[in-house]
């Protein structure tokens, strides 16, 4: 109902309302996102995980370049990224994560701040 004249609105048949496009770009900015979220990364001088992505149509390939927190177990929060990522990815886009290769490029320690 539209509430200015008070009488249903028609939506046009979903062929004619038009187009969504979401560029790669958004999926790459929702895989970092993503990546950054997982407990036992670590953001590398203020800046998160890096990620390319190509493919075709709704199927996506992804490359993640992730640092971790030292002593993290490695293989295990590789897993969560590829874990989360894919689901966010899916979740958010609707496009299909083909492939999520996951690059360990660094271990960052929990430095405490040096000011008190």
């Amino acid at each position: 109902m539209s509430p200015v004249l008070d009488v249903p609105r028609e939506l046009a048949e979903p062929a004619e309302r038009g187009t969504l496009t979401i560029g790669h770009g958004v999926v790459r900015k929702v895989a970092q996102h993503a990546a950054d979220q997982v407990p036992g990364t670590a953001r590398d001088g203020g800046k998160g995980a890096k990620a390319k992505v190509s493919g075709l149509d709704d199927d996506v390939d992804l490359a993640l370049d992730v640092a971790l927190r030292y002593p993290a177990p490695v293989r295990r929060v590789a897993g969560a990224v590829r874990e989360r990522v894919t689901e966010e990815v899916e979740r958010i886009t609707g496009f299909h994560v083909r492939t999520l290769a996951v690059t360990v490029s660094g271990l960052r320690p929990d430095v405490p701040p040096r000011v008190r």
